[in-house]
């Protein structure tokens, strides 16, 4: 009986010994830095780090917008409050009278307006 459970022993080992093999074969590939998922993490890692630096960019730049939109705000409400003076004085300004002389016309009925070859045409009769 002891004889059966040794060889059973050893041929569990065995198995185990062989499956560990396997697993390890495995695991090498996965960690691979060029076709495993070690080269995806290792290109993840750089494709992290080039987001981050344009990320920190991007709100470098979001910043001076904010900071050019303010002062830009700041200016348009001194022109609108000039504005709104300027309106509310025009509210002092004398009413225009509706029975107002209209400006006499001096239109010549005889008057014509010739075009340079016309011209050259009456010049040379």
């Amino acid at each position: 009986m002891t004889l059966i459970a040794d060889i059973l022993l050893v041929a569990g080992a065995l198995g185990a010994a062989f499956y560990c093999m396997i697993l390890s074969r495995r695991l090498n590939r996965f960690n691979d830095l060029e076709k495993g998922v070690g080269g995806a993490v290792a290109v993840l890692s750089v494709q992290v780090d080039d987001m981050t630096k344009t990320l920190e960019r991007a709100r470098g730049a979001a910043s001076d917008s904010t900071s050019s939109l303010e002062s830009l705000t700041g200016k348009a409400e001194d022109v609108a409050k000039r504005l709104e003076l300027l309106m509310a004085s025009m509210h002092d300004l004398p009413e225009p009278t509706e029975n107002r002389e209209e400006p006499k016309k001096d239109i010549n009925p005889e008057a014509q307006f010739l075009r340079h070859q016309d011209r050259m045409v009456e010049a040379a009769e």
